[in-house]
């Protein structure tokens, strides 16, 4: 059977995939992320003609174009000495301090070839957490696309800590997908699809050449899968990312970079996975909401209020049950029902104020708080489901 015609048990496996040459060269706006295993060879010196190779494919789709580059801890661990992946945080950002510099180098290097100009855009988590930064980030990267400038982003390593990071560059990539409104996602990474069991371990496994949802069935398919190399996400990463975009309208391509050029070989129809856009793709507060990373507590519901914001109510006081964490008024909360984790959202109240009020009526809350209550505990317009 050919690779097109995979065929699953599970209905989310699409017989006739979608073709990854098509979306590349529709989408108004794609999001391209490298992985640093792709960038860097093991002696540690960047793959510049692969990298011009990279730039030349790109600038001929009709499109913009967003890079997200992996790559700058992997530079410049050589330079301060590091002969391994670095073992600390102030490790990991002194090597990213100086492999940053030229990666933005060797990437300008790259785009000038094709005269264009390449511009530097270094994000933290809190860049995208907090909404006015948020707005300007967006700004800023709309701006570049429209004066035909190509955005090279990556984390900010050098401020960024364990508690407050993207995690890795395939979550970072869908973010940005999410916060441009890209049609396109592109995972450029050491594997050339998601299959149906490792291929490393199992003979049989079969690449899936389309996905139309993400479903727990197929989130159980990831494994250590591109766990190798240079970079830190997987194949979970990269699951997760995916429905990060998918969620927000984009479709995702996920596809081998390891060939000296990978964009040529998906114009041709190489092999890929297609991860399909979903069909109401969520507006663009909805989506800001739904891709906060940095949760300050977490909300219990009762079955009441799941139902109700289900129907798109406000989530009130009364259908409260637990109240964990402290935060304050606006900070971001996990809501969990009597399933498990249900959506996120913005809290009126601050925690101790959350917990004295949980389970009671609007009428009551004026009356506890000796003040005119904020009205619910999470405003319609400030939550997101995450089914």
């Amino acid at each position: 059977m050919a690779d097109n015609a995979v065929m699953c048990p599970d209905s989310n496996f699409a017989a006739k995939p979608a073709s990854a040459a098509s979306l590349l060269q529709a989408s108004p706006i794609s999001v391209v992320k490298i992985g640093s295993s792709l960038l860097v060879a093991k002696d540690g010196q960047l793959r510049r003609p692969w990298m011009e190779r990279l730039a030349e494919r790109l600038d001929e789709l009709p499109g913009a174009v967003v890079l997200v580059s992996s790559g700058a801890i992997a530079m410049g661990r050589g330079a301060i000495g590091l002969d391994r992946r670095p073992r600390s945080l102030a490790e990991a950002q002194a090597a990213a301090a100086v492999g940053q510099i030229h990666l933005a180098g060797a990437w300008a290097e790259a785009w000038a070839r094709q005269q264009r100009s390449a511009a530097q855009v270094l994000l933290t988590l809190g860049d995208l957490e907090q909404r006015p930064r948020y707005l300007n980030a967006r700004a800023t990267l709309e701006m570049l696309i429209e004066r035909g400038v190509v955005p090279v982003v990556n984390e900010n390593d050098t401020v960024a800590t364990e508690e407050i990071r993207f995690g890795d560059n395939d979550r970072l990539a869908a973010r940005v997908a999410q916060l441009i409104g890209a049609q396109l996602l592109v995972l450029l990474s050491d594997v050339d699809g998601l299959y149906t069991a490792d291929p490393a371990t199992d003979p049989n496994a079969r690449r899936i050449p389309t996905v139309d949802a993400l479903t727990p069935e197929i989130e159980a398919l990831a494994g250590s899968t591109g766990s190798g190399g240079l970079g830190t996400g997987g194949m979970r990463s990269k699951l997760a990312a995916a429905r990060i975009a998918t969620d927000a309208g984009a479709n995702v391509v996920l596809s081998s970079g390891l060939a000296e050029d990978p964009i040529g070989i998906l114009l041709n129809d190489g092999p890929a996975t297609v991860f399909r856009a979903g069909a109401k793709p969520l507006a663009a507060r909805k989506r800001w909401l739904r891709g906060l990373q940095d949760p300050r507590g977490e909300l219990r519901l009762d079955a009441g209020a799941l139902l109700a914001i289900k129907g798109g109510a406000s989530l009130l006081a009364v259908g409260v049950r637990e109240v964990s964490g402290n935060f304050q008024r606006g900070d971001l909360v996990r809501l969990i029902g009597p399933d498990g984790l249900c959506g996120q959202g913005l809290c009126a109240y601050q925690s101790e104020e959350a917990r004295r009020i949980a389970g009671l009526s609007s009428e009551r809350i004026a009356e506890v708080l000796s003040e005119a209550g904020r009205g619910p505990m999470v405003h319609r317009d400030d939550l997101v489901l995450f089914f």
